[in-house]
């Protein structure tokens, strides 16, 4: 344990060294590509949505709070922050309803009325799910509203392996009308991302998956959930698309039931954020692709990671290629995407919690 934990102080004093110089700063993207900061001095900006008006928000964590960032001219650049909610407890995911701005607290989910022309909540909050489980090992709650009109909420695992006294902790949950919260899915270790497909209305959702299994194992992935499926964490996890009993946490360990998921990632480079193309902006082969941003590695010998994916979904099967990259520097990391955002013009807005920027991506032609 004691080893664990040098390596990771060591790892994340090398990430906060890296500070980018002018040479490392030229992102590499497909031709025809540009990416351009919109926001910058945030702090670890982590999730975004846009409001009624087409303006972009993005969750703070750190600082308590949610902030917009309004550009009124157009020019590519946001005007300025305004603060739109302070004071709360770990603030992730967000999400837009009927108007209403719906903040994912680490223990709750609140809502507020919202005013998209002066970019402030208008009263008090009110909960809407009061008491999911708090913090613990990942402490993100990420919600999306599905196409039946019901809040979903991601809630991650306690530990990096272990079993749940809680079982609505490594598992989607969905709420009832009533507000309460059931499961939907389990066994996912840690489904940071949740999105849905636009015309299926399928859930999709990035998984991280356990620690401590050597550089290659096992596959982080990015899955369609099903209602009822069960993902195998903690006892099993997959590997080339076969479900592989994990019989270092539990020496009767069974994958039998185990939903395997959709496509597999390189281990350790920690998939968050998603977001389906649903824009014009780029080009038609692009439309209906899955974006995915990796925040890398930290405890892997060789890091992985740090860039953006392009899933393309067209095809009898899902093809995963290199959409954008440069983060990484032969061993050192300078910034760390979390998470995708399609803007109303087309453009492909992208947080870094490590750097504290919002980028741009366009496409030129």
């Amino acid at each position: 344990m004691r080893r664990r934990s040098l390596l990771l102080v060591l790892f994340l004093a090398g990430l906060a060294l890296a500070a980018p110089a002018p040479g490392q700063q030229r992102l590499r993207l497909p031709p025809g590509f540009a990416i351009e900061p919109f926001a910058e001095g945030l702090g670890p900006a982590r999730f975004m949505t846009l409001d009624p008006g087409g303006t972009l928000l993005v969750s703070i964590p750190r600082a308590g709070r949610v902030v917009a960032l309004p550009d009124a001219d157009g020019d590519g650049r946001a005007d300025r922050v305004v603060p739109v909610v302070e004071g709360l407890e770990l603030p992730h995911g967000l999400a837009f309803q009927g108007g209403r701005l719906y903040v994912a607290e680490t223990g709750r989910v609140i809502r507020f009325r919202y005013d998209p022309r002066s970019l402030k909540v208008e009263g008090p909050s009110e909960v809407v799910v009061p008491d999911l489980p708090p913090r613990g090992g990942h402490w993100t709650r990420t919600i999306a509203f599905g196409p039946d009109g019901r809040l979903y909420v991601s809630v991650g695992s306690s530990c990096n392996v272990c079993r749940e006294k809680d079982p609505r902790r490594a598992a989607i949950l969905r709420t009832r009308p009533d507000g309460r919260t059931e499961p939907f899915a389990t066994g996912l270790r840690n489904a940071v991302g949740i999105a849905f497909h636009p015309e299926s209305g399928q859930l999709w959702a990035t998984v991280n998956e356990r620690d401590w299994r050597g550089d290659d194992l096992p596959p982080d992935y990015v899955t369609v959930v099903r209602e009822g499926g069960s993902y195998g964490w903690p006892d099993c996890f997959a590997v080339e698309g076969r479900a592989v009993p994990d019989t270092t946490f539990d020496s009767r360990a069974s994958c039998q039931g185990v939903s395997l998921p959709t496509v597999e990632i390189q281990a350790h480079s920690a998939p968050l954020g998603l977001a389906f193309y649903t824009g014009e902006q780029f080009p038609p082969e692009y439309r209906g692709d899955l974006f995915v941003a990796s925040h890398g590695s930290w405890n892997r010998s060789v890091p992985t990671g740090y860039k953006v994916f392009r899933i393309r979904l067209g095809g009898p099967r899902p093809q995963v290629e290199e959409f954008a990259s440069g983060w990484l520097v032969g061993q050192r990391a300078w910034g760390r995407p979390v998470d995708l955002v399609v803007g109303r013009d087309g453009s492909l807005f992208l947080s870094d919690d490590h750097q504290g920027v919002i980028y741009r991506i366009r496409y030129r032609g």
